[in-house]
């Protein structure tokens, strides 16, 4: 638990900058649905309320041998932690992948104790194929908006990026539509994994994948560059077969 108390301590403090690269602050709209999530190793994530006690992350967020709370905020700002009741991380998750930027099953979910307060869920989807060059998404996160500096997360950002490379059913990489990845721009940084990717679809935005990872301009480390996304396409319906199971019906 005093890591916990640590990675919230790092949370409290925010930036005026940005996701990394000017994300402008929403905690209406997107930003209804998303969770803080902070784990007993120091780590801090972003998750999407799908319904009203389910989040959605990446596996890589909430792996075995912590203990993980959701960090929910009063009216005057001061954080309180509640309970994660259940965890599940899609059984085809391979972490060493995950780190080498390749593509597995970076999806998990969480059953909350209690619905947090204030919070709308989003509405669960899948990307509309083919997926093209410079489609459209939008990421919403709460991770550091300076690399390095805990104190700049915690806000919750929006950002939109475009589709670049080759993006399919397994991955999605997405970049700034002003930069395209070559120099420092909108992108995900540290604690925006796990967080929603949206598409707007004609009923309104949808999640259709989550953050996994990032880069700096030209794939150097860091971020500003490249955002990697686990897109729901082959894992919606163990999502699906999940809440049910929990007795949260999708």
């Amino acid at each position: 638990m005093p890591r916990i108390v640590t990675g919230l301590t790092l949370l409290l403090s925010t930036s005026a900058h940005a996701i990394v690269g000017g994300g402008a602050p929403s905690t209406e709209g997107l930003g209804r649905s998303i969770v803080t999530i902070v784990g007993s190793r120091g780590n801090f994530c972003t998750g999407a309320l799908i319904a009203p006690r389910l989040a959605l992350t990446a596996a890589h967020c909430v792996q075995p041998g912590a203990e993980y709370k959701i960090v929910e905020y009063g009216a005057d700002r001061q954080p309180s932690l509640k309970d994660v009741k259940s965890i599940a991380i899609h059984p085809g998750f391979n972490m060493q992948a995950m780190s080498g930027h390749r593509a597995t099953a970076d999806v998990a979910l969480l059953q909350l104790a209690a619905p947090p307060k204030g919070k709308t869920p989003a509405t669960l989807g899948l990307p509309s194929i083919p997926i093209n060059v410079g489609s459209r998404f939008t990421i919403a996160g709460i991770g550091v908006t300076v690399r390095g500096d805990g104190k700049s997360g915690g806000t919750i950002r929006v950002a939109g990026l475009v589709a670049t490379g080759r993006p399919g059913t397994l991955q999605i990489r997405l970049v700034d539509p002003v930069g395209q990845g070559t120099r420092e721009g909108l992108g995900a940084c540290t604690g925006d994994s796990g967080a929603p990717v949206f598409e707007d679809k004609p009923s309104g935005p949808v999640i259709i994948g989550v953050v996994s990872w990032s880069t700096g301009p030209n794939g150097s480390g860091g971020c500003g560059g490249m955002t990697g996304v686990t897109p729901l396409t082959l894992y919606r319906d163990w999502i699906l077969q999940t809440a049910q199971k929990w007795g949260a019906g999708l």
